[in-house]
């Protein structure tokens, strides 16, 4: 059965993006449809009565409708397991709770920097100003964290997960608007960037 993944039609919300990678890299059928968070569509009840939480992503699998992009990752590795399909998280549980650990702390922390370095700052180049006290202090905490999981420039825990997609994404904020941020999380942000993935996402909103 193919999946639909509806996501905002500007393509840049990064749980959006980390349920899009999910899909790619598990090599899912699936058809992407948008959603104008602008406009306020989300909210409307074509979409609301469907995806419970009003939010995207939004994944339809049949008459099934599940949103929150971290419970989106979590039932396709349950529902397509590797060695089948590509695993999203790490086999080793303590591993698979430090992935799902930094995910749920991407989305429920670092509001400063989320607001200061939205999304359009990372993918479309919009001009953004000094960070302010108070992001510079999560800016701060994010690198902290990052560099105690980060130890090369690849992957987190030897092999890729979606983790390393939504912290790659989370630090990319800094990275992409030219923050201070230690070399070697620069590069854990390039080497993830190039993931064939992550570039079939951004092709999606690149001019041309």
């Amino acid at each position: 059965m193919s999946f639909e993944l509806y996501v905002d039609n500007l393509y840049t919300s990064p749980y959006a993006l980390s349920a899009f990678v999910a899909l790619t890299e598990k090599g899912l059928p699936f058809t992407v449809k948008t959603v104008d968070l602008e406009s306020g569509a989300q909210r409307q009840a074509a979409y609301a009565e469907r995806a419970l939480t009003a939010r995207v992503p939004a994944l339809v699998e049949g008459d099934f409708v599940l949103t929150e992009s971290s419970a989106i990752t979590e039932y396709l590795d349950e529902t397509f397991p590797a060695p089948e399909y590509v695993a999203l998280y790490p086999k080793d549980r303590r591993q698979r709770a430090r992935a799902r650990q930094l995910q749920a702390w991407v989305r429920s922390d670092l509001v400063p920097v989320r607001v200061e370095r939205d999304t359009e700052t990372v993918f479309f180049g919009k001009p953004c100003s000094p960070l302010t006290e108070t992001a510079q202090q999560a800016a701060a905490k994010l690198v902290h964290v990052a560099e105690r999981f980060v130890q090369g420039p690849q992957h987190l825990f030897g092999a890729w997960s979606i983790a390393d997609t939504d912290l790659a994404i989370m630090l990319s904020r800094l990275v992409r608007n030219g923050d201070p941020v230690p070399s070697k999380l620069q590069e854990y942000v390039d080497f993830q960037w190039q993931r064939p993935s992550v570039q079939a996402w951004l092709a999606r909103h690149q001019p041309g």
